[in-house]
This record gives structure tokens, C-alpha cells and sequence, in this order.
């Protein structure tokens, strides 16, 4: 990294550049009123999750290294609108940094969901080779067309797993006609379209209510998540599929990133792509510990061989079409890692 500039250089530095985003037009809380840089970073998980935590200790990181000039403002539990809403905010500049799912941002970058497909990874040594190696570089360059600008540390978010009210899944049969939510991707409603569900699109902090009026049967998470949101209230069955691995990228506005002094950006950037490293770490303790946790709280746990539906999504042709869909070129990428998938 840079060497940082002295600290009267740096505060001199800073004010010469525009401030970028909503966030910076306004004074924020009476602790960032000297802040040369005050940024909105939203999201839409609760504070206890593991990733405002670790975004919470790179905030007070990053304030240490610039001597205070740098206040990075975290909004978590979707304060500032939906994850769509929020993708419209950052790429307009009202907000500076937010953490998206590849399956939501793939609406806007088509490859930021290709680490999702269906039953692809075995485990974290096939999804951290391939996310820190070719395939997270080739998704970066996608997002970086789009105006974005993405750290280089993708954080987890965790092997997703089926929850439902009414029976446990076993096999792909039991999905047959299952109202089950999915994000707001055309993928994951491929996946359970090419497994006979009936999925619906549904923002992430709508699913609490569409699950408890039973708008729908199922829905489809981390185990991380499914605690941290108390999904556990509105149902019984947690069948561990695996299905999909899914992530988060740590996204910043690209025009306000790029007009950050290059020390600025040094500091932003070495701070949160540690701290996506560490909340992998956090995700997996997490999760071992978890499964008990929501057995006391309720749930239903059974195990599921995958076999059979990655079979089904191979005989129902979903593999041989998002490799259309992705192109070639993403696609060998792809298997490089998981290896070949049709």
C-alpha cells in the first residue's frame, strides 16, 4: 500500500476534492462533524450479523488511518430501502458503498450470479479458489462496466438451504408446485422452475411477512440468515440442500470512488477486503454452531443427497442453458473450479 501522507498534507489533500454522494452534503452525527469524507455504506442484514460487525471494526480502521478525516456510516437492516432500492441509490451517488448479492446485481451485471449456479460447489476450498482466483476477477471487470466498482474480497454469505412450513424436501419430487421465495434473479427462478417449484421474486425484507401470511410455503437462505431474521417463527423444516452458494460484494459508486485520493482509496480498500476476509471466517464458526441453535428454537433439520437434483436441473436442460446464457468464455472459468457441470 501507499505510504500515507503526513497528516497536514493528507487534511490539505482532501480538501481540494468534491464530496461524493448524499452522505458527504451532510453534517451525520455529532462524532463525524470533523470528518473530512463522511460515507453511507448500507445494507440490508441486522447489526449482529457477522457482516456489520467486521464492517464496524473496518469503520473504526479506517477513521485510525486517516487520522479521522475518513467516516465510514454504516445503515444496516435495510434502512435505506430495499436491495434494489439501494442499487438504484449507489449508482446514482445518494449512497457511496452497499453490499449486494451477485443474484440481485445480476439484473444489472448478468455474471455476478455465475458463482450461484445451482449445486456447483462441493465447499469453501472450490468457492474461495475460484472467487479470490479467475472467476471473481471476471465477475469484477463485469461489475466495473456497469459503473461500479467492487473490492477485490468477496464476503459470504453461505450455503443456502430450503426452509419450509409444511414438509421437508428430500428429494427434487417435493418441490413439485412449492410456492418458494427466491431473490429478485432470474436465475434462482430458473433453478426451481427446472425443479417443478413455483418460485416468486420477493426482496429480502419482505420474506418474514410473505412467509408468515403464507404468500408463500418456502423460501431459501444461509443458516446465518434464517437466524438472524427469526425465520425460524414462521417455519418448521430445514432441509440442508446446499442448493447454491451465494456472496456478497462490497460495491462503491465509481465516479466518487474515483475522485478519493489514491490514499484515501489505499485505506477504504485494505480495511474492507480484510474484513470480507475475516466475516468468511466468522460465517463458518457461525454455522456449526447454528444447526443446534435453531433445532432449540424449533426447527427441523434433515440431511439431502444432492445427487438427484443436480441430476434433475442436468435433465431438465438448466445447466446447458445458462452456459448459453453466461457464454463460453465464463463458463470454462466456472468449471475450471467446480468442475464440469452438464
Amino acid at each position: 500500500m501507499q505510504e500515507l501522507l503526513p497528516r497536514r498534507s493528507f487534511i490539505q489533500v482532501l480538501g481540494t476534492v468534491p464530496l461524493i454522494g448524499t452522505g458527504l452534503l451532510t453534517a451525520g452525527p455529532v462524532f463525524a462533524q470533523n470528518a473530512k469524507f463522511t460515507l453511507k455504506y448500507a445494507n440490508n442484514l441486522p447489526l449482529s450479523h457477522p457482516m456489520n460487525i467486521r464492517a464496524k471494526e473496518a469503520s473504526e480502521a479506517i477513521k485510525r488511518d486517516t487520522q479521522g478525516a475518513v467516516d465510514l456510516q454504516i445503515f444496516p437492516s435495510g434502512q435505506m430501502g430495499s436491495d434494489t432500492d439501494m442499487l438504484s441509490q449507489v449508482r446514482a451517488g445518494a449512497i457511496d458503498f452497499m453490499t449486494l448479492g451477485g443474484d440481485v446485481l445480476s439484473t444489472l451485471v448478468p455474471v455476478a450470479s455465475i458463482c450461484s449456479v445451482g449445486f456447483a460447489f462441493k465447499d469453501y476450498d472450490q468457492v474461495w479458489a475460484a472467487m479470490d482466483g479467475d472467476l471473481g476477477a471476471h465477475i469484477r471487470e463485469g461489475i466495473s462496466k456497469a459503473g461500479l466498482i467492487a473490492m477485490e474480497k468477496s464476503w459470504d454469505n453461505g450455503f443456502r438451504h430450503v426452509t419450509t412450513s409444511n414438509k421437508p424436501v428430500n428429494t427434487p419430487a417435493d418441490l413439485k408446485g412449492m410456492k418458494i421465495r427466491v431473490p429478485v434473479s432470474p436465475l434462482w427462478t430458473s433453478l426451481f422452475k427446472s425443479l417443478d417449484a413455483a418460485p416468486a421474486s420477493i426482496n429480502f425484507s419482505e420474506v418474514y411477512s410473505a412467509l408468515q401470511t403464507k404468500v408463500v410455503e418456502g423460501q431459501e437462505n444461509p443458516l446465518a440468515l434464517i437466524d438472524a431474521v427469526r425465520l425460524y417463527e414462521v417455519q418448521k423444516y430445514c432441509s440442508l440442500t446446499g442448493h447454491i452458494w451465494s456472496n456478497y460484494w462490497f460495491l462503491a459508486n465509481a465516479r466518487g470512488w474515483n475522485k478519493l485520493p489514491k490514499d484515501v482509496q489505499n485505506v477504504l480498500a485494505k480495511h474492507l477486503n480484510a474484513a470480507g476476509v475475516n466475516e468468511r471466517a466468522d460465517l463458518v464458526a457461525l454455522n456449526t454452531k447454528l444447526q443446534a441453535q435453531l433445532t432449540d428454537k424449533g426447527l427441523t433439520f434433515n440431511k439431502v443427497d444432492t445427487a438427484p437434483f443436480r441430476a434433475a436441473l442436468q435433465k431438465a436442460g438448466f445447466y446447458a442453458e445458462w452456459n448459453k446464457k453466461y457464454g463460453k468464455e465464463a463458463w470454462t472459468i466456472l468449471e475450471k473450479y467446480a468442475g464440469t457441470l452438464a
